[in-house]
């Protein structure tokens, strides 16, 4: 059992047994959501149950809940043997061994097979497995007041086997046999429930991918020797070396050493990212080339990988919109076919006159051929697919309402600096005074933003280096805050470089003073990122309105949208101005704010979805509804699709869900159905909705060409 601790709420996870079906995961399910916890993960093929409660006094009642369900806590799934009678895999070859003579009988030679007692033998195992798999598990449901599937499973097997039992003891003859019927019906089931696991498995497949970069050794630094440990067991302030080819086992930074890193995992960007002292590195990722030194910063549940996953199980338990008719549909199902199974027989039986025989046969063919699960599969399978393929993009969407959140979108509104740009700043123009030469200017801007720790003064330098510039040599340089930087060289010149006083039609941005006297102006502007014109038009073919919203001085948010198509420009907006945008916005269609996560975070609340370009940073995965970690804008199209095809995955699951019940349960009412035929095609109709759904992995998702 794990506690991740959260401000006020806690997140609690359980190991759980003796899950085999969504069936026992929505039984858990609602038991959780009538304790009124939150962020309820119930996920039966990892046998894992999450929740967030704020009341720690709560677990215990919460545990013997779920026990009297029939399911059983324990402390740790990789520590747990399962005896060899509990998988579902085993059942269904125990009950298939004896299930396939019962249906054999009328082919093969063997007389004795016909024998009313040779018959009840047979079923017999078959039938107790039931009882204790489906029985079991009925019985719990109906005691907690949320009847499922195997209620109906359970009444129709045993109405099969009773009636048989009744025709061998009072001699009756072969028309009151059913054995096979009985048994039948308990293994096509099971065998339902064995795709039904294997399946969910690969729908989260993307989550348990993650966790395997997690399952990784390190080599500690520790008197002077090197010792290898598990990275559960690294402790912040540990000193790492990680040799080429190993995957680097937390976040941490390096101290000495330099490497190629492969950080597609967590981006989705196939380059690997070139890494030196200081860099910060990420967990999970992998040292393609060379080696280094590191110091263990975030360990555990802290590091940004632990936090991924963490958000992304998040993420499958929240609902759409659209999975609410399943779910209100699926909570009424079982009582509702109950009464039209003895509606049926008791019309079949007295109106008909067909007979006990045949209006029993109806009756247990409506029970076995309807199938409430393939309605409560129908949306998480698609999300899980949905938010997986997503992860795998550099995508981390933090809930499956956001799915459908993003579905008729109309607007996309942009951050400017660091989202339609780079954030990385170089030199438009040097406007030089007369008699000046353009070498020194750039000589002594070189040495005075040397000595400054600003961004936009690191990116001035690395564009002068390459130009030629007089050596320029300073004694002292220092910073005013919002103003600039004042320096003096060895000649006793004084120097200042800062804000420009901007008129309206100035695009000079910077002022170089020595001595007081003005010798150049600066105009400094941040690159836009190379794939932001074409991501645009992707836009505007998809019918979405692109609005350029920022803070920033209006002749360069004008430039900006000229250069990439944007006509809609809110510029020089506040906070709180910005706010009062998004708001006109969303009166007039579905919003998507796109920013940096940290100064538009009330926008992006505000927004219908917001969306952080980030680069993984603590801040970014906590704000926002989407982080896109790879900061690559054509991700933004891409989410867009990914989500447009999951919630059309959705809408097709639940058509066929219905819409296989709607014709499946009058058929068999009216006596079209043979009870075995029913039992397969409930069996694999959960296959086929989780079929659709990972469809989604290969499904061809490509936006519209520019």
């Amino acid at each position: 059992m794990l506690r991740f601790v959260s401000m006020a709420e806690q997140l609690i996870e359980l190991n759980v047994t003796g899950m085999h079906c969504n069936n026992c995961a929505m039984s858990i399910h609602k038991l959780l959501e009538k304790k009124g916890l939150r962020n309820i993960l119930v996920d039966f093929a990892s046998e894992e149950v999450k929740f967030s409660t704020s009341d720690d006094s709560k677990l215990p009642e919460v545990i013997k809940g779920i026990e009297n369900l029939g399911f059983k806590v324990i402390d740790d799934i990789g520590q747990h043997s399962p005896a060899f009678y509990e998988p579902v895999e085993n059942k269904f070859i125990f009950c298939a061994i004896f299930t396939a003579p019962l249906l054999m009988h009328m082919l093969l030679p063997w007389h004795f097979l016909h024998q009313p007692l040779v018959q009840l033998l047979l079923c017999l195992p078959v039938f107790i497995v039931g009882c204790l798999h489906f029985g079991k598990s009925a019985w719990s449901s109906v005691k907690g007041g949320m009847p499922n599937m195997d209620v109906l499973i359970f009444i129709g097997s045993t109405s099969a086997f009773i009636y048989s039992l009744a025709g061998t003891i009072q001699n009756l003859g072969s028309q009151y046999q059913f054995y096979e019927t009985c048994a039948t019906i308990i293994t096509l089931v099971l065998l339902g429930n064995v795709f039904e696991k294997r399946s969910v498995t690969q729908t989260t497949s993307a989550v348990k991918d993650l966790i395997k970069f997690q399952q990784v050794n390190a080599n500690r630094v520790i008197n002077g020797g090197i010792e290898v440990i598990n990275a559960k067991e690294v402790r912040p302030g540990d000193t790492l070396i990680v040799n080429q080819g190993d995957k680097i086992p937390v976040d941490g930074e390096i101290l000495s050493g330099s490497a190629s890193v492969d950080e597609a995992m967590l981006t989705g960007e196939s380059m690997p990212v070139e890494k030196e002292k200081y860099d910060k590195v990420i967990g999970g990722t992998i040292l393609l080339n060379g080696n280094f030194h590191m110091l263990a910063t975030k360990v555990g549940s802290n590091t940004i990988l632990s936090q991924i996953i963490n958000l992304m199980k998040k993420a499958q338990a929240a609902k759409p919109p659209v999975q609410k008719l399943g779910d209100k549909v699926a909570s009424i199902f079982v009582p509702a076919v109950l009464l039209i199974a003895l509606v049926t027989f008791i019309i079949t039986y007295f109106a008909g006159g067909a007979g006990m025989q045949k209006s029993l046969m109806n009756a247990i063919a409506v029970l076995v051929i309807s199938c409430p699960c393939a309605m409560g599969l129908a949306t998480p399978t698609a999300v899980m697919v949905g938010l997986g393929r997503a992860a795998k993009n550099g995508i981390l969407i933090k809930g499956g309402d956001i799915i459908e959140a993003v579905a008729h979108t109309k607007y996309v509104v942009f951050d400017k600096t660091g989202t339609l740009t780079t954030g990385k700043f170089s030199i438009d123009e040097i406007k030089v005074e007369p008699g000046i030469n353009i070498e020194l200017i750039r000589g002594i801007v070189t040495a005075i933003e040397e000595r400054s720790n600003h961004p936009i003064a690191k990116s001035l330098v690395e564009g002068l280096k390459k130009l030629p510039q007089q050596k320029v040599i300073l004694k002292t340089a220092k910073e005013e805050k919002g103003l600039g930087m004042r320096a003096e060289d060895v000649e006793g010149n004084h120097y200042f470089l800062g804000t420009a006083k901007q008129n309206a039609q100035d695009h000079f941005n910077l002022s170089l003073y020595k001595n007081q006297k003005l010798l150049a102006q600066i105009a400094i502007d941040d690159e836009l990122r190379p794939e932001t014109a074409s991501m645009i038009i992707k836009l505007k073919k998809m019918g979405i309105i692109p609005i350029l919203l920022s803070g920033d001085k209006k002749t360069r948010c004008l430039k900006v949208a000229s250069q990439i198509g944007i006509t809609e420009v809110h510029a020089e907006k506040l906070p709180d101005e910005k706010l009062q945008v998004i708001d006109i916005y969303k009166q007039k269609g579905k919003t998507i704010m796109i920013g940096d996560g940290i100064n538009d975070a009330p926008a992006l609340t505000k927004a219908d979805v917001g969306v952080s370009m980030n680069d993984a940073s603590q801040v970014a995965i906590q704000s926002a509804n989407v982080v896109l970690l790879n900061t690559d804008l054509l991700s933004v199209i891409k989410f867009l699709q990914i989500s447009k095809h999951t919630l059309l995955t959705i809408k097709q699951n639940l058509f066929w869900a219905f819409a296989y019940n709607i014709i499946a349960i009058p058929v068999a009412a009216f006596g079209f159905l043979n009870p075995m035929v029913g039992a397969f095609a409930m069996a694999f109709s959960d296959v086929v909705v989780i079929g659709n759904s990972l469809r989604l992995k290969i499904k061809k998702v490509s936006p519209p060409a520019p």
